[in-house]
């Protein structure tokens, strides 16, 4: 969430960051901010007045008492009753104005960094860089959707019969494929200084507006109405909001965890042979890394993360690039996101399986995040997330690009987590 200091103070910044982003209405929603807070702020003086009259008028009444006069003191009481009756008055809008402050708030993305290209779609995303060699496939080559029913390693028609599209059954060395990626993914993590968390998988709607998928993205959300939580979409909410309303120590900087977990998403309105076989799912899973770390130090960070994941893709030998997505195409809470694509040679398309991202404050701000610096004053900590990795299209590009006549080979590092080396 922005501050409103920051709008107050540079305005036109954050009307050009709107713009960068496409935000329709920028500049209206922004002035009634600004509207908001005044009227917040003046409501507040007033209340402030009156409290200070009400406290003035009981010392004066308690004097009056001790002097012994108390048909002067009973004059001025009536004055009480009608300041507290007006307080009473202005907490409620006061509250009221708060809460419609809050909300216009929640409306508002995050400010692009200035190194984000502009842009309207996934079209207009820069690339940074492309590294290793597209494999050369047999011409029987197969997308992993006919891969897995060659191999029977992953079934979907068991999933429809279970749950229902998006929900695939992992079989045999399919699902110890699955297991091997998430202990690789978590031992590599640990291996950086990452500590591992077991986070729950349901949230409430604090935890949701925390991190900001709510409000923007309630509908992608699976809802437990009866007890109004959700389940996640990424680790990144559990994992972040265990710093919700938390005051953290300076010197523990980077704060670094890691976390696996199943993932859920509606993914309403994904259709085409774009999202088919793993390419999209309603359930996967994938280990996430967070940071919570000093707000000098966040852009050093994202880079280390982005290089992290790219050490990850490089040991599991897949050739991958990187993307610096534009104002359009980016995340609602980011700030900076740099998203990784591994080249599928079956497909003959790039799959992404990673996004790593900046928050900056935007997170923390509704998180109550903060720490105490060296001077004493309390600020807003700066978060980070990334993937690292999500499955299904690790796991897709894995069985495509090292397909064989006679069978899929697995990346060696791999080998002593699955205890075979081909499929």
């Amino acid at each position: 969430m922005l501050l409103v200091n920051t709008i107050r103070d540079n305005f036109d910044v954050v009307l050009e960051g709107l713009s960068k982003r496409n935000f329709q209405q920028a500049e209206i929603t922004l002035h009634q901010v600004i509207e908001l807070d005044n009227k917040r702020k003046e409501t507040q003086t007033e209340r402030d007045n009156l409290q200070a009259e009400s406290n003035n008028i009981s010392k004066e009444i308690g004097m009056l008492m001790r002097e012994g006069k108390k048909e002067e003191a009973e004059k001025i009481k009536s004055r009480t009753a009608e300041i507290k009756a007006q307080i009473k008055v202005l907490e409620d809008s006061f509250s009221t104005i708060e809460e419609e402050l809050k909300q216009k708030l929640y409306t508002l993305p995050n400010i692009p960094h200035s190194s984000v290209p502009a842009g309207k779609s996934a079209e207009d995303n820069e690339i940074v860089l492309e590294h290793g060699s597209i494999p050369e496939l047999p011409e029987s080559k197969m997308a992993h959707w006919d891969l897995i029913k060659k191999y029977d390693i992953i079934d979907f028609d068991l999933g429809v019969k279970i749950a229902g599209a998006g929900f695939p059954v992992y079989k045999g060395k399919g699902a110890r494929l699955q297991r091997a990626l998430i202990n690789f993914f978590l031992d590599e993590a640990m291996k950086a200084g990452y500590t591992e968390v077991q986070p729950p998988i349901l949230v409430n709607e604090e935890s949701g507006y925390g991190t900001g998928q709510l409000p923007d993205k309630e509908g992608q959300m699976y809802e437990a109405t009866a007890d109004k939580l959700f389940l996640i979409p990424t680790a990144e909410v559990p994992i972040t909001n265990l710093y919700r309303d938390v005051i953290v120590n300076e010197q523990d900087f980077p704060i670094k965890n890691v976390g696996y977990t199943p993932c859920f998403r509606r993914e309403a309105g994904s259709w085409g042979a774009h999202v088919r076989g793993l390419n999209r799912l309603h359930q996967f899973d994938k280990v996430e890394i967070v940071q919570v770390v000093h707000p000098d130090q966040s852009y050093i960070t994202l880079e280390d993360m982005s290089k992290y994941v790219q050490g990850l893709l490089q040991k599991l030998e897949l050739p991958y690039r990187v993307l610096r997505l534009c104002g359009g195409d980016m995340g609602f809470t980011s700030s900076l996101t740099y998203d990784m694509e591994v080249y599928s040679a079956a497909q003959e398309r790039w799959l992404e399986v990673s996004s790593v991202s900046n928050f900056e404050n935007f997170q923390a701000n509704r998180l109550k995040l903060r720490f105490k610096g060296s001077d004493k004053k309390t600020q807003l900590a700066h978060t980070l997330n990334g993937s690292a990795l999500a499955l299904p299209r690790i796991v897709a590009s894995i069985l495509e690009n090292n397909q064989t006549e006679d069978g899929i080979k697995m990346p060696k590092v791999l080998v002593p987590y699955l205890g075979f080396d081909k499929i």
